[in-house]
């Protein structure tokens, strides 16, 4: 079984990606950095979404989003 795409694959992929539209949100991370972050039709609707459930900007749920702690690999996970 071949694991690796062929390369014209790679390529019309490459181009039909190229295509499509992608959406940019300018926020502030939590050091203060300007951050864009470059977003498919399907994130900048679900962003869009969860901003308006919120009644802010989508700006304002990445930045509140940065200050969400990431969770260990393991949590709630069975161990070995």
């Amino acid at each position: 079984m071949q694991t690796e795409i062929d390369e014209p694959t790679f390529l019309r992929d490459l181009v039909k990606t190229s295509r499509q539209k992608v959406h940019q949100v300018k926020w502030v991370d939590r050091d203060g950095t300007d951050r864009i972050t470059r977003l498919s039709q399907p994130e900048h609707t679900r962003l869009n979404a969860i901003a308006h459930d919120r009644g802010t900007s989508m700006s304002e749920v990445m930045r509140q989003a940065a200050h969400v702690p990431v969770a260990p690999k393991n949590a709630g996970g069975p161990r070995a």
